[in-house]
């Protein structure tokens, strides 16, 4: 969230930020639950000042044998109004919080304003779209070719939008996140997490996704959620904490990924595109704030890296203000292409959040001069593979169905080099 003395002393700029996200929150209601805030504070603070001076007029008295029950009950009552008014200010601070909790963070300067994917800003392409001299086939129309994805079982089993890869494909999928998880910690300096798999209220309170994404989340009936991204457990590491280690932090971690919106109206869902279980590879980094907007690029760096080491055609683009999710300050989306549906799939996005989930989780470290600061978080995918899946399949197909295996994970295919019909 974002500080209260910025809703004070900035409240045109706050304003400013809501409109360019198009975005709505009560900063009205914020500001007025702050002044009373404040006041009663003022008044809490007098009667405090006061009832210390009775308690020691009363010690005097006492000491010197003489009577001191007026002063008691003057003590007496000045203790009753200042718990009165302890309790209104627990409830509007209850309140500020709960309006806050819906303010998304401002955008950076840099952030392009705009509406839709028309706002957002093409950074780079890397590669070229792959050619074929045959009519290259869908990703569902090669894995059921070749038997690595049973979706009819899958949904038998849990609903749709739950994948059911056998044989190769599962191969493949583990192929992926060990290769994934090499890269980023060996050469790329993260350190492997493995994060359970359920999260509560609180942590996901801390990340940003509740209270708003409540309904895009599996709820378990003892109020525990699935983890629809590693990020909010990673993230929670540091929770309540002043981190004990010199900056940057670095963490990565695969986990399954949970959710269960499905996409706009009229997107395309079927197959691998949209589901709501899904495999990731996450990157989590605390860091300086002086120090964001450089890791922010080798976040994006890091998560490229797979998509060039897998030989894949994709591109980066800078998210325009409305579509920053509630966290970010700033974001790239990265988007692998697709031969089948002739366009782009977003397999990641990488954000600076600044010190907003900080400021809600509570993780701090200390500057040089060793005062506690917020600090800033980022995360980014690194990468999702139901999307990569596809990229993989139609990208590598051959003219008879086979699937060529790409050279950097032949060694985590057991130096199996192409995917073939299994009967």
């Amino acid at each position: 969230m974002l500080d209260i003395k910025t809703f004070r002393e900035r409240e045109v700029d706050v304003r400013k930020a809501l409109e360019i996200r198009g975005a709505t929150a009560d900063i009205g209601g914020i500001l007025d639950l702050d002044r009373r805030r404040r006041a009663l504070l003022v008044e809490v603070e007098t009667l405090k000042g006061a009832r210390n001076c009775v308690s020691k007029e009363i010690s005097v008295l006492r000491k010197n044998g003489h009577d001191s029950s007026l002063q008691e009950v003057e003590m007496q009552a000045t203790g009753d109004r200042v718990r009165l008014l302890d309790e209104q200010l627990a409830t509007i601070e209850d309140g500020i919080e709960k309006l806050m909790l819906d303010v998304p963070n401002m955008p950076h300067s840099a952030v392009p304003v705009g509406h839709g994917e028309d706002g957002d800003r093409i950074v780079r392409v890397i590669g070229e779209r792959v050619k074929f001299n045959f009519e290259p086939l869908s990703h569902m129309d090669l894995s059921e070719r070749l038997g690595i994805i049973d979706f009819p079982r899958g949904t038998r089993m849990a609903g749709p939008g739950f994948p059911l890869f056998v044989g190769q494909g599962a191969r493949l999928e583990r192929a992926l996140v060990q290769f994934m998880l090499d890269l980023h910690t060996r050469e790329h300096g993260y350190t492997e997490m493995s994060p359970p798999f359920l999260c509560n209220e609180a942590a996901l309170t801390g990340t940003g996704q509740l209270p708003g994404l409540a309904d895009e989340m599996y709820r378990t009936v003892d109020g525990l959620y699935l983890v629809p991204t590693a990020e909010v457990p990673l993230t929670n590491y540091y929770r309540n904490e002043i981190i004990p280690r010199q900056l940057p932090v670095c963490f990565a971690a695969y986990t399954p990924c949970f959710r269960r919106e499905a996409g706009a109206a009229g997107a395309e869902t079927r197959g691998l595109l949209r589901v709501h279980q899904f495999d990731k590879v996450e990157l989590v980094k605390f860091v300086e704030p002086s120090t964001s907007y450089t890791e922010l690029e080798k976040l994006t760096a890091d998560a490229e890296d797979v998509l060039k080491r897998l030989g894949l055609h994709y591109r980066v683009i800078e998210l325009c203000a409305s579509n920053l999710s509630l966290a970010a300050a700033k974001c790239y989306d990265i988007e692998v292409w697709s031969p089948a549906r002739n366009g782009w799939l977003e397999v990641s996005s990488c954000s600076n959040y600044e010190a907003f989930q900080a400021r809600r989780a509570g993780i701090r470290y200390r500057r040089a001069d060793g005062k506690p600061e917020f600090v800033h978080t980022l995360n980014g995918s690194g990468v999702a593979l139901a999307r990569l899946v596809v990229a993989l399949l139609e990208h590598y197909q051959t003219a008879d169905g086979s699937v060529t295996v790409p050279e950097v994970i032949v060694g985590y295919m057991d130096g199996k080099k192409t995917l073939n019909p299994e009967h």
